[in-house]
């Protein structure tokens, strides 16, 4: 077939390809995006930027806590960061929508806080425990949540402890 055959039936069947950025564009299931950070269920064992292969994940002490970042312009998206975050406190979400002028580069940053606490017990300044990384740790009660919550990793060890010597003499096999 010659070039004006091809270009003609190209003409009738119109495009085969997406609209985008002209137009809406379909969103493949499962596929992985944008990173979200949940400060609040993140234990701060600095995982994910231990297995993030482009080193777009960042944790850096800060006087008011343990601070995340994670650059969008070095993240590859492979994904390890939600796979070996032992609390899903990192999700990949289906947005793709990531295309920006130079200009915005450095907007293209998801930041956390990770804050400092006293603990209950001693007084010592540590990071917040998520629930998370408690409901996992200690299956705890609510009642006992609440005083884990507080307590440094050391006051928690303990407190865990003699939560479960008190489930195991109440006969619970120490489950709540």
């Amino acid at each position: 077939m010659n070039f004006l055959g091809i270009l003609m039936r190209n003409l009738a069947q119109g495009p085969s390809t997406e609209a985008f950025p002209f137009g809406e564009a379909t969103t493949p299931k499962g596929l992985r995006g944008r990173v979200h950070f949940d400060a609040a269920a993140c234990m701060g064992c600095r995982l994910c930027e231990q297995v993030c292969a482009p080193g777009a994940i960042r944790f850096e002490k800060k006087k008011e806590g343990l601070g995340f970042l994670l650059w969008h312009n070095s993240c590859c998206f492979c994904g390890l960061c939600q796979h070996y975050c032992p609390v899903d406190a990192i999700t990949l979400s289906e947005d793709w929508h990531l295309a920006h002028p130079e200009s915005e580069k450095f907007a293209m940053v998801e930041e956390g806080l990770l804050p400092n606490v006293a603990c209950a017990g001693c007084g010592k300044e540590t990071l917040s425990i998520g629930v998370n990384v408690a409901t996992l740790a200690f299956q705890p009660t609510a009642e006992e949540m609440a005083q884990l919550h507080a307590l440094c990793p050391a006051c928690r060890r303990k407190a865990a402890a003699a939560m479960q010597a008190a489930r195991k003499d109440a006969g619970t096999g120490g489950q709540p």
